[in-house]
C-alpha cells in the first residue's frame, strides 16, 4: 500500500512539474515575443508606414464602384429582364466591345460586372388587391404561398427563384472600375431594356386603354353630378328640407355618391398606374457611384501593413527554428 502511495505521489509530482513547465514555456515565449517586438520596433514601424502608404495607393488606384437601379418590370416582363441582364453580363465577360457599343456604352472597359436580383417584398406579393396593367385584379398569391408553406420552409419559398420573380421590384447591380455619369451607362442600359417591340406594343395599348377608362370615368362623374343636382332640385320643389342631400332616407342619392367616390378612387389608381407604366422596365430609383467595400475593397491600407508584419514574423520564426535545428544536429 505504501509503495503504491509513493508511486502516486511521484506520478502527481511529475504531472504538476510538466504543467508548471508548460506554463513557464508559454510565459517565456510571450515575453520573448514582447522583447523581440521592442528590439525590432523601428523596422516594424517602417513596415507599418510603408504598408499603409502603399495600401492607400492601391485603394485609390483600384477603387471599384457599385451602382443600383431599382426597376419595376411591367406586362410580365420579369423573365425578359433577367435574360437581357444575363446577356449583357456574358458579353462583358467576353469583352465584346462591339455589342456593348450597340447598347450605347462607348467605354466598355469601365464595366466589370452586372447582376439583377429581386427585392424580397412578401407583403406586396400576397396583397389581395393588386393593380395590374391598369385594372384591379384579385391576387391568389396569399393562398398559394400558404399552401406551399404547409409542405416546405416558408423562408425557402420566399427566396425561391420561382417566387422571387413575382416580386414587383428588382435591383440591377452594376460594378465599374471608375465613377460614371447616369447618361454614360445607366440610362443606356435602361434604354436597351426598353427596346423590345412586343412589350412596347403592349405598353402603347395599355396606355390608350387606361386613358379611355379615365375619360369614361370622368364623364360618368360629370353625369352623376348633373343627376344629383337634378334630383335635389326636383325634391326641393316638393318639400322644404335643408339636409336633403345628407339624409340617410334618400338611398338613391346616397348610392350615387357611393358610385361617384368609387369612380374617383378608380381614376386615382389609374393615374398612378399610368406613371408606373411609362416604360416596360420602369426605373423607380437610381443610385450611382457607391464605393464598393465588400471583401478587401478599399481596405488595403489596413490589410497590407498587417500582412507585411505577419510575413516578416513568419520569416523570422522560420529562420530562428532553422538555426535551432541546425544547432541540434551539430551537437549530435
Amino acid at each position: 500500500m505504501s509503495t503504491n502511495s509513493q508511486d502516486q505521489e511521484i506520478d502527481l509530482g511529475q504531472v504538476f512539474s510538466k504543467i508548471g513547465g508548460f506554463f513557464s514555456t508559454i510565459f517565456d515565449t510571450f515575453f520573448d515575443f514582447i522583447f523581440f517586438l521592442k528590439k525590432k520596433s523601428l523596422f516594424i514601424g517602417i513596415l507599418l508606414i510603408f504598408g499603409f502608404i502603399f495600401g492607400y495607393y492601391l485603394d485609390k488606384k483600384s477603387k471599384t464602384y457599385n451602382h443600383e437601379i431599382i426597376v419595376s418590370p411591367n406586362f410580365g416582363s420579369v423573365d425578359y429582364l433577367y435574360s437581357k441582364i444575363e446577356l449583357i453580363k456574358s458579353k462583358i465577360k467576353e469583352d465584346d466591345k462591339k455589342f456593348i457599343k450597340t447598347i450605347g456604352i462607348n467605354n466598355s472597359n469601365k464595366i466589370i460586372n452586372i447582376e439583377v436580383e429581386p427585392i424580397i417584398d412578401i407583403y406586396t406579393l400576397v396583397n389581395s388587391n393588386t393593380i395590374i396593367d391598369g385594372s384591379t385584379k384579385n391576387s391568389q398569391n396569399f393562398e398559394l404561398i400558404k399552401l406551399m408553406s404547409e409542405n416546405e420552409d416558408i423562408n425557402k419559398i420566399i427566396k425561391d427563384e420561382k417566387t422571387s420573380k413575382n416580386y414587383p421590384h428588382h435591383k440591377i447591380l452594376i460594378t465599374t472600375n471608375n465613377k460614371i455619369e447616369n447618361d454614360e451607362v445607366v440610362k443606356q442600359i435602361l434604354k436597351y431594356l426598353n427596346t423590345d417591340e412586343y412589350l412596347n406594343k403592349l405598353l402603347t395599348i395599355t396606355k390608350e386603354n387606361t386613358l379611355i377608362k379615365i375619360k369614361k370615368n370622368e364623364e360618368q362623374i360629370f353625369q352623376i353630378d348633373k343627376l344629383i343636382n337634378q334630383i335635389s332640385v326636383n325634391l326641393s320643389k316638393e318639400k322644404n328640407t335643408s339636409n336633403l342631400v345628407y339624409n340617410n332616407e334618400n338611398s338613391e342619392i346616397n348610392d350615387l355618391f357611393s358610385l361617384k367616390n368609387s369612380l374617383i378612387n378608380e381614376i386615382a389608381a389609374q393615374k398612378i398606374n399610368l406613371e408606373n407604366i411609362k416604360f416596360c422596365i420602369k426605373d423607380i430609383s437610381i443610385i450611382t457611384n457607391l464605393i464598393k467595400s465588400e471583401g478587401l475593397n478599399n481596405k488595403m491600407k489596413f490589410v497590407l501593413p498587417l500582412f507585411l508584419i505577419f510575413v516578416y514574423l513568419l520569416f523570422f520564426g522560420f529562420i530562428s527554428l532553422y538555426k535551432k535545428q541546425l544547432l541540434k544536429r551539430e551537437q549530435q
